[in-house]
């Protein structure tokens, strides 16, 4: 499986940031630090808490593989707290703290803070998405060429990638966040903007997620047993 981030290391009292002075396109990656106990609160209802933080943790390690190579900036927003000895290694991600009292407000001040610093693209990403490749992340990108936003639906009704070439608040605001309403109202925002929809993809909130997927299996023998 590779590194797995399962220790809290040592906080990192300043932003680990850095630049790749080459690249326009910057990629955020919003992530809660992985702590037993904390976090797929649903996936836990059924498979326990052990296992949830250890399919939290293979999907971590999925993240860095699709995102360590991708041409761009890339920054990690951790949830809690800065870990700068991670499986984010500090020469290809930047890391920052979400700042914000909900998640649009995150979302947004992460969004701000990127158009600030001049970045032209800007996509959104989490870090819960087996289905996701670098490849699908690099035509999402793309398709910003052509296109003011790109979208991904998730079957739950959200979606999982946001893209942009200009910050609009307004996609942030007025979001029953967690809820299958934040992509119907997130698309109404943007009835009459040039928009790229990518194909729909299924993130892990529940067991019936990743019953039937292989990859998935040395975390459920418990229950499959």
């Amino acid at each position: 499986m590779g590194i797995i981030q399962d220790n809290k290391a040592e906080r990192d009292e300043k932003v680990i940031d850095f630049t790749l002075a080459s690249s326009n396109n910057l990629l955020l990656i919003f992530t809660r630090n992985p702590e037993l106990g904390k976090g797929k609160r649903r996936l836990a209802d059924t498979v326990g808490d052990e296992s949830a933080l250890k399919i939290y943790q293979f999907l971590l390690n999925h993240t860095v593989k699709i995102t360590c190579n991708l041409y761009a900036e890339k920054i990690v927003y951790y949830s809690e707290e800065i870990w700068e000895n991670d499986i984010w290694d500090n020469k290809r991600f930047g890391k920052k703290l979400q700042t914000g009292i909900n998640l649009g407000a995150r979302m947004a001040n992460a969004f701000q803070e990127g158009f600030q610093n001049e970045f032209q693209k800007i996509i959104i990403i989490g870090s819960d998405m087996f289905d996701l490749s670098q490849e699908d992340i690099e035509q999402a990108f793309k398709a910003l060429e052509s296109n003011d936003f790109v979208v991904g639906p998730a079957e739950d009704g959200g979606y999982y990638l946001l893209g942009m070439k200009n910050y609009m608040p307004e996609l942030f605001n007025n979001k029953d966040w967690g809820t299958e309403t934040v992509l119907k109202d997130t698309l109404a925002h943007l009835k009459d903007k040039k928009i790229a929809l990518l194909e729909t993809r299924n993130d892990v909130d529940y067991y019936e997620d990743i019953k039937d997927i292989e990859a998935f299996q040395p975390f459920l023998k418990h229950i499959n047993s």
